[in-house]
């Protein structure tokens, strides 16, 4: 039996983001992620007419009569998540935690999906693989997956975000929407990301924390790194201790925007103690644009 207290939390999940769902994200997502266009059907012998590029040259060879390929409008898509259940993500210096922000932004997503006849899968990892859930439609599949990324219970605690995207790659054959949501606090993992995208479209969600960014000088701070749990004692009172921990952060979100831009894959950047509608609809919005030029 599943706890009240987690039916009551994904109930008011669902009824929150209910409003952004249907008046501001279905359209936007319906226009942005259509079907993938074309799906492979049958063949049938060449007829008068015919559009001499559909022909199937290996068919016409074997049988020695002209065939051509048939195709139908695909009009479904699997939509996949790719969560980070690690330790930093239990983390939050205002009013909730990274993961928690990450629920909601994938409920509207998952809820826009479905609105749109579309499967829903997830796939939960930290430094390994934890939790698959297969692509399928419907309600009562999508609460599912938002209930597991409120209250799944990981083994692991460091993050692997290329060993994820590996096993997405042997799990999902066909093409795929798929976005990856992580704070990527994580070894290297430009090569997979770079083969995935150019199988799936991927759209990397980073979710951040304000107090990532910005360190008070309050003195002799005792830092735990959550994932491995590496212990420091660092003097924030300090300016160029401040200094050095402020540039050593920026050097990482400018490498990680280079790798994002060289591998073809759109990033949206999530804040904790902002609202994430904004940087969503422009995410929609820059994604009609190059769609229309």
């Amino acid at each position: 039996m599943i706890p009240k207290e987690i039916l009551q939390t994904v109930r008011a999940i669902e009824i929150r983001t209910r409003s952004l769902v249907n008046d501001v994200f279905a359209g936007e997502y319906s226009s942005v992620f259509k079907g993938q266009g074309r799906e492979f059907a049958e063949v049938r012998e060449y007829l008068v007419g015919d559009d001499v590029r559909s022909i199937d040259w290996n068919v016409t060879a074997r049988t020695g009569v002209p065939y051509v390929k048939k195709f139908t409008e695909e009009r479904e898509q699997t939509v996949m998540f790719l969560v980070d259940a690690s330790r930093s993500l239990d983390f939050g210096s205002v009013r909730r935690m990274k993961g928690e922000i990450a629920a909601e932004l994938s409920a509207v997503l998952a809820f826009a999906a479905i609105r749109n006849n579309d499967k829903v899968g997830a796939i939960f990892f930290t430094d390994r693989v934890e939790l698959f859930i297969p692509p399928k439609k419907g309600k009562k599949h999508v609460l599912r997956v938002i209930r597991e990324m409120l209250y799944f219970r990981p083994q692991g605690r460091g993050t692997d975000i290329g060993g994820a995207i590996e096993y997405l790659s042997r799990v999902a054959r066909r093409r795929a929407v798929v976005f990856l949501i992580s704070d990527f606090i994580a070894p290297d993992y430009s090569r997979p990301l770079k083969v995935a995208n150019r199988r799936h479209d991927l759209i990397a969600i980073t979710i951040s924390d304000p107090a990532e960014d910005r360190l008070p000088s309050v003195g002799l701070v005792h830092f735990q790194d959550a994932e491995s749990g590496e212990e420091r004692i660092l003097d924030l009172a300090n300016a160029g201790v401040r200094e050095g921990l402020r540039a050593k952060r920026q050097e990482v979100l400018a490498v990680r925007q280079r790798l994002f831009r060289r591998s073809g894959v759109d990033s949206i950047d999530i804040v904790t103690n902002q609202p994430y509608t904004e940087p969503l609809i422009a995410f929609f919005r820059r994604r009609e644009k190059d769609l229309a030029a």
